[in-house]
């Protein structure tokens, strides 16, 4: 019976894991709130050719598809950058803007193991900013995100699409070849920054050899800054999307097997939308950050049971100013459906309260 089950890559999320997301977004919100990001949302829907007759063309297979009522095809938000950067360029009067989001994706294809078809997201985008330094900012920020989330020792791994992009124009590879030449070489320069004088020696593009530069200067201030045992450089990342234009990096920690989150430096992405906006931003998959706050044993404590608060017929108002009092004092406050004191016996509750016409007695 197939209303009993979910399509593959789905999932519901119960109350405890509900507890926990919500305390997760509330950290971030924080965070996000301190350090100078204003909250967008962008529509869950909108029109497939948003994203399919773009520069920037998402893949149409990757799109959950539907058509409206005048006939027109729509889409379920596929990529929370991509309309976030159509609202930059059609919507927002200012030139620059820090934003951030809660907000889920749906990817057709993304099932299996860790990876889900609905992707509930906490990202930022800075808009409007280029350079090393604004480069070097947005990674410290998705460390900080992660350390906020409750997750330990969070390794950001850092590249550029220029540096492979450079070695491809200089080669005049096969698709083929190129890919060959990712997966067997490009691998090995991964570590400190020991990996760009390697990386320089095989060589002598312009494209990557700038690239490799401008990591050399976003690794210098993120050490300046103190994030040297947070970060390394991986010269192989390639990112699935197109319309990264520099710097790509992607958040881990140790006991996950995937990013926890992933971004990097969209340049051109809003001109597909009519207005040049350089940009940088990522996104944090907060499903898979309960998955690593559940393995490093960094789950936040279980809420305190509360008060119970029970009544007799006829005391149902006291009953509630006295649960009203208890909840300004900062206690979380049940008040039962039944009536009588033996309502009380299968409350769990730290304190229990019984309201009659005559007054309150605790149990």
């Amino acid at each position: 019976m197939t209303f009993r089950k979910l399509p593959t890559g789905m999932q519901d999320i119960l109350p405890s894991e509900c507890r926990i997301l919500n305390h997760v977004r509330e950290a971030l919100s924080a965070l996000f709130e301190r350090s100078g990001y204003e909250p967008v949302l962008s529509a869950a829907v909108d029109y497939y050719d948003t994203y399919s007759q773009i520069a920037n063309a998402l893949p149409e297979e990757r799109m959950f598809k539907f058509t409206d009522g005048d006939g027109k095809l729509l889409v379920l938000r596929p990529d929370a950058t991509l309309s976030i950067s159509r609202i930059a360029a059609t919507k927002l009067e200012r030139g620059s803007a820090r934003l951030c989001y809660f907000a889920n994706k749906w990817d057709a294809q993304n099932a299996g193991g860790l990876k889900s078809r609905e992707i509930i997201q906490a990202g930022v985008e800075r808009l409007g900013e280029s350079g090393a330094f604004s480069d070097a900012q947005t990674i410290a920020f998705a460390v900080d995100c992660t350390r906020a989330a409750g997750l330990a020792d969070p390794i950001v791994e850092i590249g550029h699409v220029g540096y492979f992009k450079g070695i491809l124009e200089a080669c005049g590879l096969t698709s083929a070849q190129a890919e060959e030449i990712r997966v067997r070489t490009l691998p090995t320069l991964f570590g400190g920054t020991e990996v760009f004088d390697r990386a320089e020696a095989l060589t002598e593009n312009r494209e990557a050899l700038s690239a490799l530069a401008h990591l050399r200067e976003v690794g210098r201030i993120l050490v300046d800054m103190g994030y040297e045992k947070n970060i390394c450089f991986d010269l192989g990342t390639v990112k699935r999307l197109s319309y990264y234009s520099g710097v790509v990096f992607s958040g881990f920690v140790k006991e996950l097997g995937v990013p926890v989150l992933s971004g990097g430096r969209y340049d051109t992405l809003a001109d597909d939308f009519g207005k040049h906006i350089p940009a940088v931003g990522f996104a944090m998959g907060l499903k898979r950050v309960l998955v690593a706050l559940e393995r490093q044993g960094n789950l936040p404590p279980a809420p305190a049971a509360g008060c119970a608060v029970a009544c007799e017929k006829g005391a149902e108002r006291a009953a509630g100013e006295l649960c009203r009092k208890l909840s300004a004092g900062g206690s979380r406050v049940t008040l039962l459906a039944e009536y009588g004191e033996e309502a009380l016996r299968s409350a769990s509750a730290d304190e229990k309260y019984y309201v009659t016409a005559k007054g309150v007695r605790k149990i």
